[in-house]
């Protein structure tokens, strides 16, 4: 158990970003918590943190081992609620990597919320939009929307995504408004990094793929929304970030007749992860917020406001 002991140390210095913070919360000597990581540090056979008189920062390795100490001390914990009938009760921590977007419209409400009703749980939230395989990277739940599957993972889909082609009313009176996904080639493009430069588009004798060469280019779908409700382009944009400006009349869609492959909300689950009491509950709720209406289409809080 001192490998447990020591992995919660390594776990409390890491978040209170100094040895002295993590003793006060532990209640501890300093020098205890000085000397747990040092066990550690010579058990891995390699430095986990970076000591400065003005710092301590986590080494690359220690930054690695972060997630898997979690793990293994949440599971711990959790083998022993287990075993004296506890398992009923929502304690521990979860790790959940979230796409930028989609959190601070509409999932970062659901995610404090759900917090609000299980005050025991603790929770790192890593916004980050890229796929990412959470059994690698150590996550509990992975919410994304761009297609990924990996070996041992739970995939669970929340809601599809309609994704649409827009432009600001001031920029189609400058530039005209495109008949053809070809036409755009005459445009000024605003583009999403993570979905890639190509652009496909479904028309009566099959797929169309544009390769876009963007005025912008960002990972950031408020970025796009700023940029597009200036009249600085066309841009593709979901449902959840655009709607509410469709609805104001700022914004309008081009190209109807040409669908855009919508994309899936997923949950990723590592199958070690799914029976957790925990983790379940937190894909039950997410699967409420998603289903059978994602928030959006509710007509909830989910979007920018109007543009100034």
């Amino acid at each position: 158990m001192d490998t447990i002991v020591n992995f919660r140390t390594f776990i409390a210095v890491a978040q209170a970003g100094s040895f002295s913070k993590a003793a006060r919360q532990l209640g501890i000597a300093a020098s205890v918590v000085t000397k747990r990581i040092d066990q550690l540090e010579w058990r891995a056979r390699t430095r986990l943190f970076e000591r400065s008189t003005r710092r301590l920062a986590l080494t690359d390795e220690g930054q690695r081992l972060l997630p898997v100490a979690r793990r293994i001390v949440h599971d711990v914990e959790d083998a022993f609620g287990s075993a004296l009938g506890h398992a009923h009760e929502l304690e521990g921590h979860l790790r959940i990597k979230v796409p930028t977007s989609l959190t601070a419209t509409c999932l970062g409400d659901a995610l404090g919320r759900f917090l609000e009703v299980h005050p025991k749980l603790s929770m790192d939230v890593v916004v980050i939009d890229r796929p990412v395989n959470p059994i690698q990277e150590g996550f509990d739940i992975v919410v994304g929307m761009l297609p990924a599957s990996y070996d041992g993972v739970l995939e669970a889909g929340l809601c599809p995504l309609p994704r649409m082609a827009v432009a600001a009313p001031s920029y189609l009176a400058a530039r005209g408004r495109p008949a053809h996904p070809t036409d755009l080639a005459r445009h000024a493009l605003l583009n999403f990094q993570p979905t890639g430069p190509v652009w496909t588009f479904q028309g009566p004798n099959g797929p169309i793929a544009v390769e876009v060469t963007p005025r912008l280019s960002t990972n950031d779908g408020h970025v796009l929304l700023n940029s597009v409700l200036r009249g600085n382009g066309i841009t593709i944009l979901s449902a959840y970030i655009v709607d509410g400006a469709l609805g104001r009349g700022e914004l309008v869609r081009v190209l109807e007749d040409f669908a855009i492959p919508e994309y899936w909300i997923r949950a990723l689950v590592p199958h070690s992860r799914a029976h957790l009491g925990r983790v379940q509950a937190l894909l039950s709720w997410l699967r409420n917020e998603f289903t059978p209406l994602p928030p959006w289409a509710r007509h909830e809080s989910c979007g920018l406001p109007a543009s100034s």
